[in-house]
């Protein structure tokens, strides 16, 4: 029920991945990289809806939302998570330095996107087969997309309710201008990169 609220009306009540998210696209980062890392994870969430269709439309899940959600997780996702691991957990990391909770947390999540990412290989593989040449999903594989959607939920939970409202107090604008650039130099170089 949660899911079909966060898609707008139309299009068969789908809310396509390639749809325009206010400062999100391309290599653009938003003057506040929290209010960026929060915006990205609305899409997480959208991605996470969309993986739920694709199972949930078996035996004849779309090759088009498929080809999407690809997209998002061998590039957007990877990005997103260097950009937290690289530099925004160690710089709440510095700025809170005798909270013990926070840093078993974003050790917590840094072994959960491990894990997550491990998941990864099968999952693409069987979007691209999907994609490229119509083949749905087997139930093994329909479980793991399942599995994963269901963990990245649980990682914006902790993202969304306590990281990124900490990092919002505790960060000074020294912080946050250094990791808006460096969030700007990671999207330059995987541009680069990718041609």
């Amino acid at each position: 029920m949660a899911a079909a609220r966060s898609y707008p009306p139309g299009n068969g009540g789908q809310r396509r991945a390639s749809a325009p998210v206010p400062g999100l696209s391309g290599d653009a980062v938003l003057p506040d990289p929290l209010d960026h890392l929060a915006g990205e994870n609305r899409c997480r969430r959208v991605i996470c809806g969309f993986l739920d269709t694709l199972v949930a439309a078996l035996p004849h899940p779309d090759p088009t939302l498929a080809g999407e959600v690809l997209t998002h997780l061998k590039t957007a996702l990877p990005r997103h998570i260097r950009d937290e691991e690289g530099d925004l957990f160690p710089l709440l990391r510095r700025r809170s330095q005798t909270d013990a909770d926070i840093n078993d947390t974003l050790d917590r999540l840094i072994a959960d996107h491990a894990h997550a990412s491990a998941m990864l290989e099968p999952i693409q593989a069987a979007l691209e087969r999907l994609v490229l040449r119509g083949t749905a999903f087997t139930a093994e594989e329909a479980t793991a997309i399942t599995a994963f959607a269901a963990r990245e939920r649980r990682q914006l939970i902790v993202e969304n309710g306590i990281v990124l409202p900490l990092a919002r107090v505790r960060l000074s604008q020294s912080d946050l201008k250094s990791l808006r650039l460096r969030m700007l130099q990671r999207r330059h170089t995987d541009t680069d990169t990718a041609h």
